[in-house]
């Protein structure tokens, strides 16, 4: 059994069932096939970077658990293939690793920056 985390990114306009029902199955492939779930930890709904799919926002889930490298590909496989999932990404888990939300950056912060050196790469 290996440690394993999905970062899963929903379409925002679905309704709350179908949301919790997704994952829902993967956590009951992951306990069917004998392995161990931790949690889900929601993230809520983030802005993204570029538009997929002409969406500007997504539901984001953090899917933490263990099981066999062959669950995994199973749960991998469904997730392609089910709707309301826009993209997900699985990764082995490194125990000790942070798991809590990125903080977003207010606007006001995020326009302000520090003065730029001049053309030659040289600060005076």
């Amino acid at each position: 059994m290996n440690d394993y985390e999905i970062l899963l990114m929903l379409d925002p306009e679905l309704a709350p069932e179908r949301s919790s029902e997704i994952v829902t199955r993967v956590r009951e492939q992951v306990e069917g096939d004998k392995g161990t779930w931790e949690k889900d930890e929601v993230w809520g709904r983030r802005k993204l970077a570029y538009e997929i799919g002409h969406r500007t926002e997504g539901d984001y889930h953090l899917l933490l658990f263990s099981a066999s490298p062959e669950t995994l590909a199973e749960v991998s496989r469904v997730l392609k293939i089910t709707d309301g999932v826009v993209r997900h990404l699985a990764v082995k888990r490194v125990r000790g690793g942070q798991t809590k939300a990125p903080t977003q950056i207010p606007a006001a912060a995020a326009a302000t920056s520090a003065p730029a050196d001049d053309a030659g790469g040289t600060a005076e």
